[in-house]
């Protein structure tokens, strides 16, 4: 399943800070600053819960009725460590609709790996309403906006437990100064979460639930 795709930039107000006070940096250096990554365990419940519930095909009104689980992570930076305190599930796909529609197909065409679901039934984009009541949310709570997180659900010859971002979640996820987090439902008894900036393979933080 391809990532997450805003429609928009993320105002600077929600990104996470610079690493210094002076501000020189963004978090494309923070993979030598963040260590940690804190997820309550309760929150984790939710995440995984909603993946399950999507395999499940069990929808909730409005709701996307596709088997794909994509959300945002709202949370705090202290020092080393990013700390979950919210999740948002999206429900609306925009990559449904016409006007997005070819955006996606590009990016798969360019750059999916080929599976069992066509690249055209593939990948989600965050409805922009549905984004902006997002962020209104995390700012009246005082969080930032840290992370996604997406399900894979199928296993691969070449890479059986899915549990790190594609190459089109690398593209997509490039430049979002945020951390993807992949819940790899493979085997939905025994889910596995990781986190990576951008979605780089390279810059991978350690995911500590507490």
């Amino acid at each position: 399943m391809a990532s997450l795709l805003l429609n928009e930039r993320i105002p600077s107000q929600i990104q996470p800070p610079s690493p210094n006070k002076q501000g020189a940096q963004d978090m494309h250096y923070r993979k030598e600053q963040i260590d940690s990554i804190k997820i309550p365990s309760q929150l984790l419940g939710e995440m995984i819960s909603h993946c399950h519930r999507k395999l499940q095909g069990e929808y909730l009104p409005g709701e996307g009725q596709s088997p794909k689980a994509f959300g945002l992570i709202g949370g705090t930076v202290n020092g080393t460590s990013v700390e979950a305190e919210i999740i948002i599930p999206l429900f609306k796909n925009a990559r449904e609709c016409d006007e997005k529609r070819g955006e996606m197909d590009k990016a798969m065409n360019l750059h999916g790996t080929p599976s069992v679901t066509p690249f055209d039934q593939r990948g989600w984009i965050a409805e922009q309403e549905e984004l902006d009541n997002a962020l209104q949310i995390l700012l009246k709570k005082g969080l930032r906006l840290v992370g996604n997180y997406h399900m894979h659900r199928i296993a691969w010859d070449h890479d059986p437990h899915r549990d790190t971002p594609t190459k089109i979640d690398t593209v997509l996820g490039c430049t979002s100064r945020m951390f993807m987090f992949i819940i790899s439902m493979v085997n939905p008894e025994a889910p596995v979460i990781r986190a990576f900036f951008e979605g780089n393979n390279d810059f991978e933080v350690p995911v500590e639930i507490i």
